[in-house]
């Protein structure tokens, strides 16, 4: 027990101080935020609108519900290889995770929609959330290898949440606040933009940490990235085909949002065998909503 030993906890670590800073600045409560608004505001948008806004509920709520479920193989990992700061952390990525889900159905409720919208989920997004996801994250079970790691951290941590979520959640986020209607959406939607950037913040430590022990991995997960790159646009281009009422200068801002997210991550991670460890992860004491 690393703890009650000379070690004690490495507070100055990348993991630690991320675990602070959720503490700060992640514990908001879903049910607080107040939807009486929205629920007004929902009532009075033309059909088209409500059925753009539907769509992208949907995949988020499905979204949010898979990472949820998909996370626990990687905490069980991380604390088999005794890294207790990174469990310490992760513990609050999951709570957070369930928040989001918590969230999204609530906003649901709130709006009276009950029935199944699994329609929403197109074959694209069924590949990306039934299968990759849950493959990579599952294989950790049995699989505890660097590579497998490596793997599971790019799919759920760079491309899911780093190029999808981010670019999902910029372009709702956005849209709403031009509409200026159902703030209460827009509040929570601000809140788990926050949680997110600590949550992609410790996918890139984690995957430059693997680099740099391992730096055969560099190929392995800029690979992968190349692999998945092809799913986002294609995301995208569903997603414009079916919603109209955003118009197309919002769908081609997502689509260059998604390529200048692509190229970040691209880029954040070769940086693993350029730069000293502790030049990589400065972390910002503060964050806003927006």
């Amino acid at each position: 027990m690393v703890t009650t030993g000379s070690r004690g906890l490495q507070e100055d670590s990348f993991p630690f101080r991320l675990y602070q800073k959720a503490k700060r600045l992640g514990v908001w409560n879903p049910a607080d935020i107040d939807l009486t608004q929205d629920v007004k505001d929902w009532e009075t948008l033309p059909v088209q609108m409500k059925e753009g806004i539907l769509r992208l509920i949907a995949q988020f709520q499905a979204g949010e519900e898979a990472v949820t479920r998909d996370l626990l193989p990687l905490l069980m990992v991380v604390a088999k290889e005794g890294r207790i700061e990174e469990e310490m952390y992760l513990t609050t990525f999951l709570f957070e995770e369930a928040k989001h889900t918590e969230f999204f159905r609530l906003v649901l409720n709130a709006l009276g929609v009950k029935e199944d919208l699994s329609h929403y989920h197109s074959e694209t997004y069924h590949m990306i959330f039934n299968d990759i996801l849950p493959s990579a994250m599952g294989r950790l079970e049995h699989d505890s290898s660097p590579e497998a790691i490596a793997e599971a951290s790019v799919v759920y941590n760079m491309f899911v949440e780093g190029v999808l979520a981010e670019t999902g959640y910029y372009g709702f986020y956005k849209s709403l606040e031009q509409m200026r209607v159902m703030p209460g959406l827009l509040k929570g939607i601000g809140y788990l933009k926050k949680d997110e950037s600590r949550h992609i913040a410790y996918g890139t430590f984690l995957l430059q940490r693997l680099i740099r022990e391992h730096p055969h991995l560099l190929q392995v997960v800029m690979k992968k990235m190349e692999e998945l790159a092809p799913l986002a646009v294609k995301l995208n281009e569903e997603a414009a085909a079916q919603d109209s009422m955003f118009g197309p200068d919002h769908h081609a801002d997502i689509m260059n949002f998604t390529a200048r997210q692509l190229a970040a991550r691209m880029e954040v991670l070769k940086k693993a065998q350029e730069k000293p460890f502790d030049e990589l992860f400065g972390i910002e004491e503060s964050e806003h909503v927006g």
